[in-house]
């Protein structure tokens, strides 16, 4: 019934997002660039969601990637689009404030 909602968001895993930043993982922040002025997961990358896939050949396909935005729709859709570029690790990391306080905890 939910099944939609599954692929949009991910199958449930619990991810733990402080160790794979830790490790090295990038954060990639898709809202617009007035959006992340306004406030941002310091070190994230600024990559707008319809800039994605041109800007993403920039980044290593081997380093996992957490997306974010405001709500989590937007990295919802940037996470499909990397991995279908042959990104081997994406997470959705949803609402980037949600995101922060996972981190940094």
């Amino acid at each position: 019934m939910f099944q939609w909602l599954k692929s949009l968001f991910g199958q449930g895993t619990k991810v733990n997002y402080a160790e794979l930043v830790a490790k090295g993982a990038k954060i990639i922040d898709v809202r617009t660039p007035a959006e992340y002025k306004g406030g941002h997961i310091k070190g994230s990358i600024n990559i707008p969601l319809s800039e994605i896939s041109k800007k993403a050949e920039k980044l290593d396909k081997n380093v996992p990637l957490i997306t974010c935005c405001a709500s989590g729709i937007r990295s919802a859709s940037a996470k499909r689009v990397l991995k279908a570029m042959g990104f081997k690790e994406v997470h959705n990391g949803g609402a980037w404030h949600t995101l922060e306080d996972k981190i940094s905890t």
